[in-house]
């Protein structure tokens, strides 16, 4: 008896979910808790076909055995790990305002060349400093110097980044 592939498909295209989870079963001696239709479709003619001209060689099982080593499967999903919270005295720059670890520590003086001017800003304890005023967020020093809005950390290069404005 000789197989045809695209007859089959086309008829288990007609089909509904639950007649293909009973044709799988039947085909591939075992059920499924898939409901997904194309991927039965492609299960169960992938099936029918290797039953009809023979499946994979020996040569390729072995080698997919040695490739799918069971010792190397994990069976069960890893552990959430916990984060355990650092003391402050550990890491003094966790323990800045929000918690921001790109936030310098209390009387730094951030340098920035911009426009052919050199720009000193004084970080402190609640905020910043910049030519005699006090502002809450590296942003806000920012737009003051830019005159437009941009983002504090990029402009003074403490992320890492760059940020040529």
């Amino acid at each position: 008896m000789t197989l045809n592939v695209t007859k089959e498909v086309a008829a288990m295209e007609r089909m509904t979910v639950d007649q293909l989870r009973s044709k799988f079963a039947e085909v591939c001696g075992e059920g499924t808790n898939s409901r997904h239709k194309q991927w039965l479709i492609k299960r169960i003619a992938w099936r029918m076909q290797a039953n009809a001209e023979g499946g994979l060689s020996e040569r390729a099982l072995q080698r997919a055995m040695e490739l799918a080593n069971d010792a190397d499967l994990r069976v069960t999903a890893p552990k959430a790990t916990t984060a355990t919270p650092t003391p402050a005295r550990a890491c003094p720059r966790q323990s800045q305002r929000n918690g921001d670890v790109r936030l310098p520590l209390p009387g730094t003086v951030l340098t920035r060349e911009y426009k052919g001017e050199t720009l000193h800003v004084q970080v402190l304890p609640t905020g910043f400093e910049y030519e005699g005023e006090n502002y809450k967020s590296l942003s806000a020093v920012a737009k003051r110097i830019t005159g437009s809005h941009c983002n504090g950390y990029l402009f003074f290069r403490l992320t890492g980044q760059g940020g040529d404005r």
